[in-house]
């Protein structure tokens, strides 16, 4: 009995987790996102907590030390230095945390790094990458982000 009662959970979580996926695709085909996909911070953690997703935050090393960020993330910094220049060895990194088919969710400070980490990772053949829109710590002037919406997060 148990056991029908996982799997009838575990069917429930996918079919929840493909329906957030599956809208933001359309919604993405309806605006013609050159990704797959937008999802807010509510639904990228629900992916992430259901191990559905690959969340990545692609801030640089110093904004994840001094900010915070989300446990159990992969980390591949989009910009380098203090001229924030583009990472040379981006997809390279990417390739080692995710597949060119698993479902990648990138997080940036705003939501705005991260469009750009997505729309280079859909050229380069990724096929299923998203953006976390209003990032980690929100768009600036608004009171919106991961941290904001009350997500959890750690700051070492």
């Amino acid at each position: 009995m148990s056991i029908a009662i996982a799997v009838e959970r575990t069917s429930d979580l996918s079919e929840e987790t493909d329906d957030i996926l599956d809208t933001a695709r359309e919604r993405a085909q309806l605006l013609g996102l050159p990704y797959a996909g937008d999802l807010t911070p509510q639904q990228a953690y629900q992916l992430h907590f259901l191990q559905a997703a690959t969340l990545v935050d692609v801030r640089t090393f110093e904004e994840r030390q001094t900010v915070g960020y989300v446990a159990d993330t992969a980390h591949v910094a989009w910009a380098i230095g203090p001229a924030m220049e583009r990472n040379p060895r981006f997809i390279r990194e990417l390739e080692s945390k995710a597949g060119k088919l698993d479902v990648i969710l990138f997080l940036c400070r705003s939501g705005k790094r991260s469009v750009v980490a997505a729309e280079a990772a859909s050229r380069l053949g990724f096929k299923n990458v998203f953006n976390v829109t209003e990032g980690f710590e929100g768009e600036l002037g608004q009171e919106n982000g991961w941290r904001v919406r009350g997500l959890p997060w750690k700051k070492d």
